[in-house]
């Protein structure tokens, strides 16, 4: 289920890619077979399936159900613990990955195999070809993408749980990749994979700005880490000038492999192109400075769709009018689709899914509040379970315009597994969808890899309220909301508070280190991703609290219906994103505070 081919024979890959989508129907029938032939004898598919005679489409859909995190949770933990892989995985479990949701504060583990690092190998020599089919000229130069591996944690079986691309990253399938020319980095391996985040951007950058002309293209992962490096860029431009002035490296830089790689290429002195790197950066406005350092650059590859698609202004101030590429749609339990018409608009952003990457399903949701639509229209039904599976559809069967939450069947011993993401059908290339990224099942917030769902919210409030406003201070909090304000870098989390005397009806008297601590107590009560992205990542900034005047929530209620909600169902939005209704709430601020400390955050252990 793996072809081969050679990334650097465009027409072949464009060849391969059209077999896999006009064919989509049989690979998925033949993915499943081949799923179900290994798996059929563990332990978690023995308890649904009876051995051979089970092993057809059919019978699967029948007898294996739906599930979630929460209800296999304890057979990977098994694993985790040191019990054999055989649990769900004939293929032993080599890692296990951490996904950027979680579950009771911790991060979800996904089990992974060997194998499956050939399979996110091919698709990502996939998105050759497609690249090469819009843009000319990508084996003339080399790509400046700035990429970071995570913190690690070691299990008690000794396996390592690590985020999905630290996990190819550190792979001999990186590091000893073959050769392609539409896939050289200005960054060596060494920085890409050196611990110290700030040391690993200052040397990718510095690596970057001496191949200068060489660049055809820029980008990292998510919009969110390359507009964290243009920052430290603008931050850090000097001492990095001063660098390629003098052909040495700064002494901060201990990482003896960074600077190793990072002096090859330096090569010595370079006064004029330090003097004109600094010529740019020292512009009064850094619009367009992307294309001004890079001119030959021809495009930026970043994700900019889900919650990144609100970096999107921000990324077109700087790129100076270069396309936003999104190349691909992936996560920690599968690798899915890529984007087939990669220079679109930004909102207009597809992936065509690649049938061979794993076994999907769909789960049709309502278009306007993305709810199951059995909930909604089976409300009295006896067994919603059994009508929420005969409502799913197969790959091939979905509907142009309409949402589904998709359903991975993996190789690596996830079954019928619900991913969370919402997406809706925009067309068909040959037999295979077309999927827009819409969101993210049950989250509220998200700055960078972190999703803060609204229950994480809730709690994390309801303990500050606890903690910190009923007592000294006898403030009741009658009414919140939040955003994610991506307006400086990095973005932080804000919340707006209505607060009120708990004994008269007096303008609230707000003390500075009262409120202090109630910003650091969310934060403290927020999950191990977003602790992780403020405490190790610096990827996310200090929470702020602006607290509003009393009746600013009957306001945004008035805003809310005036634009369509219904008075006898409105509830209060735990998230704003429109701007009238910002407007409505930052007009009414009468206090705006922020956390004074860094939340905690250790890799010492998924129980630490």
């Amino acid at each position: 289920m793996i072809p081969s081919y050679d990334p650097n024979d465009t027409e072949a890959g464009l060849k391969l890619l059209e077999d896999l989508t006009s064919n989509a129907e049989a690979i998925q029938e033949q993915v499943l077979h081949e799923i179900l032939s290994q798996n059929s004898g563990t332990q978690y598919l023995r308890a649904f399936l009876d051995g051979e005679s089970d092993k057809n489409q059919q019978s699967f859909k029948n007898k294996v159900p739906v599930v979630n995190y929460d209800d296999i949770k304890p057979f990977i933990q098994r694993i985790a613990d040191g019990e054999s892989s055989d649990i769900v995985s004939v293929q032993p479990i080599t890692e296990l990955l951490t996904s950027s949701g979680t579950s009771a504060g911790k991060p979800k583990l996904m089990p992974s195999t060997a194998k499956e690092l050939d399979r996110k190998t091919f698709f990502y020599s996939m998105l050759v070809p497609v690249m090469n089919k819009y843009v000319n000229g990508l084996d003339e130069g080399k790509g400046m993408y700035l990429l970071f591996i995570k913190p690690e944690i070691k299990t008690p079986s000794g396996l390592m749980a690590r985020p999905v691309l630290t996990s190819y990253y550190k792979s001999q399938h990186f590091r000893n990749r073959p050769f392609n020319k539409y896939n050289i980095y200005t960054s060596p391996d060494q920085t890409i994979l050196c611990q110290d985040s700030k040391q690993s951007m200052y040397c990718q950058l510095l690596c970057g700005l001496v191949q200068r002309s060489h660049v055809l293209r820029v980008g990292a992962v998510f919009a969110s880490a390359f507009l964290r490096a243009v920052k430290f860029l603008e931050d850090h431009y000097k001492e990095l000038c001063a660098d390629i002035r003098t052909g040495t490296i700064t002494s901060w830089i201990t990482d003896s492999a960074c600077r190793d790689s990072v002096l090859s290429i330096l090569e010595g002195p370079n006064q004029e192109l330090a003097d004109e790197i600094e010529s740019e950066c020292a512009e009064k406005s850094w619009e367009g400075i992307l294309r001004r350092l890079w001119p030959k650059a021809k495009y930026v590859e970043v994700i900019v769709t889900g919650s990144m698609a609100q970096y999107i202004p921000t990324l077109e101030f700087y790129s100076g009018g270069l396309p936003l590429v999104s190349t691909m749609y992936a996560s920690s339990e599968c690798y899915f689709g890529i984007n087939l018409n990669p220079l679109c608009d930004p909102s207009d952003v597809s992936y065509t899914l690649l049938p061979n990457m794993a076994y999907f399903e769909f789960l049709p949701v309502d278009d306007k509040s993305h709810e199951e639509i059995h909930f909604a229209s089976q409300s009295n039904a006896e067994d919603d379970d059994s009508i929420k599976e005969d409502l799913i559809v197969d790959l091939v069967n979905v509907e142009v315009g309409r949402y589904y939450e998709i359903v991975i069947t993996t190789f690596t011993g996830l079954y019928r597994y619900r991913v969370g993401d919402i997406l809706k059908v925009t067309g068909f290339y040959n037999k295979a969808p077309q999927f827009r990224f819409v969101e993210r099942r049950n989250v509220v917030l998200s700055i960078d890899t972190d999703k803060t769902s609204e229950e994480d919210l809730l709690n994390a409030v309801t303990q500050a309220k606890l903690n910190h406003l009923q007592q000294p201070s006898s403030l009741l909090l009658t009414e919140y909301t939040s955003y994610a304000d991506t307006s400086s870098i990095p973005g932080h989390y804000v919340l707006f508070w209505e607060l009120k005397p708990r004994y008269n009806n007096d303008p609230p008297k707000l003390d500075d280190k009262t409120m202090e601590k109630c910003c650091s107590e969310v934060e403290d009560r927020l999950d191990y991703v977003y602790r992780r992205c403020r405490n190790k990542d610096k990827s996310i900034g200090p929470l702020e609290i602006r607290v509003v005047s009393l009746g600013t929530f009957d306001l945004l209620m008035d805003f809310c219906v005036s634009q369509g909600s219904s008075v006898n169902q409105y509830k209060t939005p735990r998230c704003v994103k429109s701007g009238g209704a910002l407007e409505i709430l930052d007009s009414r601020v009468i206090g705006s505070f922020f956390s004074k400390r860094v939340p905690q955050w250790e890799p010492l252990g998924l129980d630490s």
